[in-house]
């Protein structure tokens, strides 16, 4: 089974369509046991950093999540919260990732939306992913480069489209929008 993080964030219902469609059962919840039963975590996300934060702090969720031992993955937002600060809300996060996340400056059209290559390509997402591939953004703050970087992308500056330590991974880009290859990139994440 796999736990879909509940914390008032947007974007549930398409990654639980997506691993639907892959053959996988999911649950939504912020209840820790059944988080802790799971065989992977997901933390997915649409909002803004301060709230969703907010509300992992109001449940308990912050302390519990970097403690968790079974696959996990942030997706967008979820990504953001895991690195240690957003300048989103000035918001101190859950400092997984040693990586700051930052506003784009406004030198092209942001947000950041559509279809984009990812490279440097390396760690357990990257399986069978060619470098280059076109994934799915939508964001206007992004993660900068660091040790844990596991893919990169450039949009007015390169930063990381994907973040790896430990049990933890991140995708800035949304693999359940990322048609094959995103569908490839969940799957390696859940055959871990």
């Amino acid at each position: 089974m796999i736990a879909i993080i509940d914390y008032n964030a947007g974007n549930i219902s398409s990654v639980q369509n997506a691993l639907n469609r892959l053959g996988y059962e999911s649950i939504v919840t912020c209840n820790k046991e059944e988080i802790l039963k799971s065989d992977r975590v997901i933390l997915p996300g649409v909002g803004e950093a301060g709230t969703a934060m907010n509300y992992l702090i109001e449940f308990e969720l912050d302390g519990f999540i970097k403690g968790l031992k079974q696959p996990f993955l942030g997706i967008c937002l979820g990504m953001q919260l895991m690195c240690n600060s957003s300048e989103e809300g000035d918001t101190k996060c859950l400092g997984i990732f040693n990586s700051k996340v930052k506003r784009f400056p406004p030198k092209e059209k942001v947000p950041h939306m559509g279809w984009n290559n990812i490279n440097a390509l390396k760690g357990g997402l990257a399986n069978e992913i060619e470098t280059n591939s076109d994934v799915y953004f939508v964001h206007s703050y992004y993660a900068e480069l660091c040790n844990e970087t596991s893919s990169q992308c450039d949009y007015i500056l390169p930063f990381s489209a994907s973040l790896e330590k430990d049990n933890f991974y991140g995708t800035q880009f949304h693999p359940e929008k990322s048609a094959d290859i995103g569908e490839q990139i969940l799957k390696n994440f859940l055959e871990l």
